[in-house]
């Protein structure tokens, strides 16, 4: 299983985000991940379209894009044209949820499909084999900079299970509340796709992701 770092640019200093970027993509980072908060969704307003669109052309990275919005379907051919490459959206957030990944598929763009803290994982199942990646809130989202909650690794290893049980080994990503000194726990428990923000960004972003993806790399 291939082990990744989203660096989360919520948490980046924006006065500064060229370089710090780079400091991520230089250092090992593939992903880089784009969280974008709607206000009703959830309480925070964040960034759309027009910021993803004019980082696009300056990085080599998969741009992960994380949409806390209330019915994302509405925006998903904008984020294609502005460059999103993975489009993530809210279980809680969709009336129609397959309805709004075949259209993220549509629009030539990988699937995520995430779930908050207090969803049971279960509600997941009727889509495991038709999305490339889950994601599993380890904060209330919304907010940058919260303590993980650790029962929601739980819901992590209960998802890694029912997909080896199809024989299935799409990709879990984990965001909130993630850092060296924890992001074990999360690969113990099956994620395989690591969001960390203020880990990453709250210093010097080079060193900082240079020490997370050589607990990835040598992870066992």
């Amino acid at each position: 299983m291939e082990y990744k770092l989203s660096p989360s640019i919520l948490s980046a200093d924006f006065c500064n985000l060229e370089e710090g970027i780079r400091q991520t993509e230089e250092n090992g980072a593939v992903y880089l991940h784009f969280d974008v908060m709607d206000g009703v969704f959830v309480p925070s307003i964040s960034f759309g379209m027009p910021v993803l669109a004019s980082i696009k052309p300056a990085v080599k990275q998969v741009i992960d894009t994380h949409l806390m919005i209330t019915e994302p379907i509405r925006y998903v051919e904008a984020f294609a044209e502005a460059g999103a490459d993975i489009l993530t959206v809210h279980y809680e957030a969709c009336k129609d949820i397959r309805a709004t990944l075949d259209k993220i598929k549509a629009c030539g763009m990988k699937t995520g499909l995430a779930i908050s803290p207090e969803t049971p994982v279960e509600v997941l199942k009727e889509f495991l084999g038709e999305v490339d990646m889950f994601l599993v809130m380890t904060v209330h989202p919304g907010f940058g900079g919260q303590k993980l909650i650790s029962e929601t690794l739980d819901k992590v290893r209960t998802l890694r299970t029912m997909l080896n049980e199809r024989g299935l080994e799409t990709d879990i990503q984990v965001d909130g509340g993630i850092y060296a000194f924890n992001v074990k726990e999360a690969l113990d428990a099956g994620a395989n796709v690591i969001v960390a923000g203020s880990a990453v960004f709250k210093g010097n972003a080079g060193e900082n992701t240079r020490e997370l993806m050589e607990i990835l790399k040598n992870y066992e």
